[in-house]
């Protein structure tokens, strides 16, 4: 595959789909990623609900500093992991799994 170097999206493998255009509002944009890529929604709440909780417990809180920041970047690695690994297997089954058995139900 070659590279235009003139235009950075093509540096970093973006597709003409994944930029906003005109006209598109914020919520059709979002509409449109959680189509192409279902686990990204998956990591936004992730990503509030984490934040959510580590603020209360952060008030809360009946350990050092230090420890309960460890913990939490540890959960938040842990469930970046997750999402990743679950991702990578939907991607695959919705590729190789997938049309295999549509197309052996479509013959008869």
């Amino acid at each position: 595959m070659l590279y235009n170097l003139g235009c950075p999206t093509d540096l970093v493998g973006l597709t003409d789909t994944s930029i906003m255009s005109e006209g598109e509002s914020h919520s059709d944009r979002l509409a449109r990623k959680a189509r192409e890529a279902p686990f990204m929604v998956v990591g936004l709440v992730g990503l509030v609900g984490l934040v959510g909780y580590g603020f209360y417990n952060f008030r809360h809180r009946k350990s050092k500093t230090s420890v309960y920041l460890i913990h939490m970047r540890v959960g938040a690695q842990g469930f970046v992991v997750t999402c990743l690994t679950l991702g990578v297997a939907y991607n695959m089954f919705k590729e190789y799994v997938y049309p295999k058995f549509s197309s052996g139900s479509d013959k008869s």
